[in-house]
């Protein structure tokens, strides 16, 4: 199940760096300028300290939901590990189903230290926390379908849990490497991935969603496959690095399954261990959106379904209106 279109642009907004009066007014500007679906993190604390924010991503979803009604949001992603029990997720978005429609979907992942760590949980090891995912999924299902469930995982227990209000919820799951690939097609109605080489998608990241969907058998294209594309626009080449800066913590090797969560320290660790130039290779970065244009149509070209683009531009209201003369209509023309 996916509310999204094949070869569709949707927008992301950033928590970590603007206030959430901002990023709802921002989601209001793209649903304006033709985008097909606004995303949010949910995170508990940011990538950095400094000028940071953050909130809570549910309750942004239903006031942006009940103001934005036209196109569907998801979350990329939530981590259904320690601070959330499975349940409670589907609860919550059931209840999201509820208010506002059939156009909600809940993405999952495995998690990072920094939501975590800081409400009490000592940091699982990689393979737990998928398997945690793994049987947070199973109980979100059986709780959308089912009366009265009892389970008893490895992790999480049910004992004649009931939710009240039965949920067709979409669950896309969040995959890096091959093992989460292979369970995305296995268990989620889509997957959702972040940047990297497109060899290495097409070659083994895509194999394992096609190896995970005929194991239960359906096929790829039961999957819709989604990636984030990370940009800073500006006319000032040193204002868009600049914007970007403190999203340094993202690139550090490994930082999604590193077990520090303090803002500070990622802070400091990226200002002193990530150049200007990586940072220039991660971003596309410019005062131009063909780029854009260019890097979109590739992701499209390798498979996937829709893109949504994640902007640290100086001015938001600038890049938006850019994607509502350019890039949107480009698109929208080449699926006629």
């Amino acid at each position: 199940m996916s509310y999204f279109k094949k070869k569709s642009i949707g927008y992301m907004v950033v928590p970590d760096y603007r206030d959430a009066q901002t990023t709802l007014a921002h989601a209001a500007l793209a649903e304006k300028s033709g985008f097909s679906g606004i995303w949010i993190p949910d995170h508990f604390h940011p990538w950095f300290h400094t000028s940071a924010n953050e909130y809570h991503s549910w309750i942004w979803l239903s006031t942006a939901m009940d103001r934005i009604r036209s196109i569907p949001f998801g979350t990329a992603v939530t981590a259904p590990i320690l601070r959330y029990h499975p349940a409670l997720i589907a609860q919550a978005f059931a209840t999201l189903e509820e208010i506002h429609g059939h156009r909600i979907v809940l993405g999952v992942g495995s998690g990072e230290a920094l939501n975590e760590v800081p409400l009490g949980f000592d940091w699982p090891s990689l393979g737990e926390r998928i398997d945690r995912m793994v049987e947070a999924v199973k109980i979100i299902r059986m709780l959308g379908t089912q009366e009265f469930v009892d389970y008893q995982g490895k992790y999480f227990a049910l004992n004649k849990a009931n939710l009240y209000m039965k949920s067709s919820l979409p669950i896309f799951i969040s995959a890096l490497g091959p093992r989460t690939a292979r369970i995305a097609g296995r268990f989620g109605d889509g997957f959702i991935t972040v940047p990297a080489p497109l060899d290495y998608i097409k070659n083994t990241i895509f194999p394992k969603i096609t190896e995970g969907a005929e194991s239960v058998g359906r096929s790829i294209n039961d999957i819709t496959k989604v990636i984030e594309l990370d940009v800073s626009l500006d006319d000032d080449y040193d204002k868009a690095l600049n914007s970007l800066r403190c999203f340094k913590p993202n690139l550090l090797p490994n930082i999604f399954h590193s077990s520090e969560y303090d803002p500070r320290i990622l802070e400091k660790r990226g200002s002193i261990e990530v150049s200007d130039a990586e940072l220039a290779k991660a971003f596309i970065i410019g005062s131009s959106v063909d780029a854009h244009i260019k890097r979109i149509e590739e992701l499209f070209d390798v498979g996937f379904d829709h893109v949504y683009v994640s902007s640290n531009s100086p001015d938001e209201e600038r890049f938006l209106g850019e994607y509502k003369k350019k890039v949107v209509p480009y698109f929208e023309e080449k699926m006629k």
